[in-house]
């Protein structure tokens, strides 16, 4: 059966570069298949004495799938995408009904009393909260009546994750450029994007700011030393990501022009992140670094075109060899690796 589907999917692959509604059907079960798995799980818990051992679900109701909490949070992104991206999806109707469940007003509330612990400030910094507000933009922008109810069900959680953020900005006096969670860029995109769509001012401002005091003084990124061995985000590419956001045309390019010159070479080439064991949970990350590389990508020719056109194909190149990979029966990348394919479509514009 794995080998079937993974042809399937191979095969509408190869002669599609957009997003179909069989990919999407594929895509839309990995999450759905782990958003009520409660294990195995990874917990970030920290425990100040035996009361707080409890299994995973009754510490998070909402997000305790997926093995770990920030992939619950951006496998339930993935599902709501894919609703409103395909509404005649196969499993529409269970999928309605499992995050209905899990997205409850109750399961959001504990959520919350989880995070409000003081002992648990650092819960899920930046990563987690960055998603959370991916979840929370695609619920507001969905105009069904259960989304909206949803939507409204996750603001508190979110507005609790914005003041995590104003608190926490301004202490970290220098950035994390590393391929895994704690990347500082990435932990700020989505959570720019929020803050716009919700004219949250001081949000904006405080991301901006801290942003610019982090990355407008870096120059000539060495991009011979990405990725690292278990990265599964482009160090590089967020950050440029996250500087395209918040920089107006002018300053941006000029600033990429310090940071990054290759990228505007006709002939700039990067090769794709190739994976030794995707039965492995850190190697497999590797897969991640493509799809990261490959949304930023498209972000960045999508919005400037005329300088960036040329890495087109650089952008697909990486996008078609982490894509078969996501339905290859492995756990260690199916519970996770639909997010990241699905951000990349996203960005393409499938």
């Amino acid at each position: 059966m794995r080998i079937s589907i993974l042809f399937l999917f191979i095969t509408f692959h190869v002669f599609s570069q957009e997003l179909t509604l069989t990919q999407a059907n594929h895509l839309s079960r990995l999450p759905l298949k782990c958003m009520q798995q409660e294990y195995p799980n990874k917990l970030g818990q920290m425990l100040l004495d035996s009361t707080e051992i409890q299994n995973p679900k009754t510490l998070h109701p909402a997000f305790y799938g997926c093995f770990d909490w920030h992939s619950s949070v951006h496998g339930h992104w993935s599902l709501v995408y894919l609703l409103k991206s395909f509404p005649e999806l196969k499993d529409r109707d269970l999928i309605v009904e499992k995050l209905e469940f899990n997205l409850s007003k109750e399961n959001i509330q504990k959520e919350i009393a989880y995070l409000s612990k003081t002992h648990e400030k650092s819960f899920e910094r930046t990563y987690g909260w960055n998603w959370l507000l991916k979840l929370q933009l695609e619920l507001d922008t969905y105009n069904e009546p259960f989304a909206q109810e949803w939507a409204q069900n996750l603001r508190p959680l979110s507005q609790l994750i914005i003041q995590r953020y104003i608190e926490f900005l301004p202490k970290l006096l220098y950035p994390q450029r590393v391929g895994t969670h704690t990347n500082s860029a990435f932990g700020l995109s989505n959570a720019w994007d929020y803050a716009i769509y919700s004219k949250d001012t001081l949000f904006q401002e405080s991301i901006k700011e801290n942003a610019l005091r982090m990355f407008q003084k870096d120059k000539n990124y060495p991009m011979s030393w990405e990725p690292s061995g278990t990265d599964f985000l482009s160090p590089c590419m967020e950050e440029i990501g996250l500087m395209q956001r918040i920089l107006p045309e002018k300053e941006f390019l000029k600033w990429l022009k310090g940071f990054c010159p290759q990228l505007f070479q006709k002939n700039f080439k990067w090769e794709v992140a190739r994976v030794s064991d995707r039965t492995d949970g850190h190697l497999v990350h590797l897969d991640g670094l493509n799809f990261s590389r490959a949304w930023n990508l498209y972000h960045l020719i999508n919005m400037y075109p005329k300088q960036f056109s040329h890495l087109k194909l650089l952008a697909n190149q990486h996008l078609q060899y982490a894509l078969p990979t996501v339905v290859d029966g492995n756990y260690e990348g199916e519970h996770w690796l639909a997010s990241f394919a699905l951000r990349a479509f996203e960005e393409k514009g499938h």
